[in-house]
């Protein structure tokens, strides 16, 4: 009993002598790299305020919120605005709009950069390759007004691609006003928008491969197609499940602005999403809220989206994820 005890004794002495030196340690590194840590202050602070200091305003959701009565003085009412929305004949087409519209960008929007890089990456002359990269990354510089604008120049009835369309089919398609081209239209002008710019992080990951691994893959008669596959994308691997538990993470998070620019009247059944249907209950009707609880709601399916993308992709990729 004696010696079962001073071992005892003896194991939480070294644990605890363990715990001392780490936090020393901690501290040591904590102290020669303060310099570094300074630096990362202003982000810090920026991050508090402007993104969790107003999240307390999420509590609104919760409440009857009045303006004039201010959020603390405002009655609880619970889940009352959830409940409301979870059973509003609206539910099912505004949140399956958002799953269907942010799902496909994911799924044709997500090997486009990682092509694009592939494809630079084989581009030898720099003069040429910077010339294309210009091409596709101006795109991104291009506001998203400019862009709706220039979607309804091309796609109207009388547009350059309607008369392609009508001198072929002898009709144009009514691409802005039909539901079921809408969500095409979004996804391809989005692609067009974003790939080339989302790609950078790719290229500057294979400007890291040894070019003497190409070289003696190439000796030993591997073709450009092997190389890529057995070089250079296990090289972009861990960035692409990153890029990809984010993207995934995010996918009811799909933007506002272009979503409610390239709205018609016609094409609402298939472009009214969560994001637009905050704007109009909560600043357009005043419904403060009940767009706080829609707003809310999306956020936390997009937290468990997050998470279980992250697990299943560790447990297909090494263990390797965002945590």
């Amino acid at each position: 009993m004696e010696s079962s005890a001073k071992a005892g004794k003896r194991h939480t002495g070294r644990t605890l002598l363990h715990e001392r030196r780490t936090s020393e340690g901690r501290w040591a590194q904590l102290k020669k790299n303060r310099f570094l840590y300074l630096l990362l202050t202003p982000a810090l602070l920026l991050t508090l305020i402007f993104k969790y200091g107003p999240m307390y305003g999420a509590i609104i959701a919760f409440k009857d919120f009045s303006p004039i009565r201010g959020i603390w003085n405002s009655d609880w009412v619970g889940l009352k605005h959830f409940e409301k929305f979870l059973t509003s004949p609206n539910f099912e087409t505004i949140f399956m709009n958002t799953l269907k519209l942010s799902a496909y960008g994911l799924i044709c929007g997500f090997p486009i950069p990682i092509l694009l890089a592939l494809m630079l990456n084989q581009i030898r002359r720099r003069g040429i390759k910077k010339n294309i990269q210009l091409f596709l990354y101006a795109p991104n510089f291009v506001s998203v007004i400019v862009i709706a604008g220039m979607l309804f120049i091309f796609l109207s009835p009388t547009g350059p691609i309607n008369q392609i369309v009508s001198w072929i089919t002898g009709a144009p398609l009514m691409f802005m006003t039909d539901p079921e081209y809408f969500r095409w239209v979004y996804i391809l002008s989005d692609i067009w928008a974003t790939a080339g710019w989302a790609s950078i992080i790719y290229v500057a990951a294979l400007a890291n491969v040894d070019p003497e691994l190409h070289n003696a893959a190439s000796l030993d008669g591997a073709s450009l197609l092997r190389r890529i596959w057995h070089i250079d994308l296990p090289t972009i691997k861990p960035i692409m499940a990153i890029v990809f538990i984010l993207a995934a993470g995010g996918i009811m998070s799909i933007g506002f602005e272009k979503a409610y620019l390239l709205q018609t009247s016609m094409n609402l059944p298939a472009s009214e999403i969560i994001a637009t249907y905050v704007y109009k209950i909560g600043l357009q009707s005043g419904d403060y809220a009940y767009s706080a609880a829609v707003g809310l709601f999306n956020s936390l399916i997009n937290v468990v989206l997050l998470i279980g993308v992250n697990l299943i992709v560790k447990k297909l990729n090494d263990n390797q994820g965002l945590y």
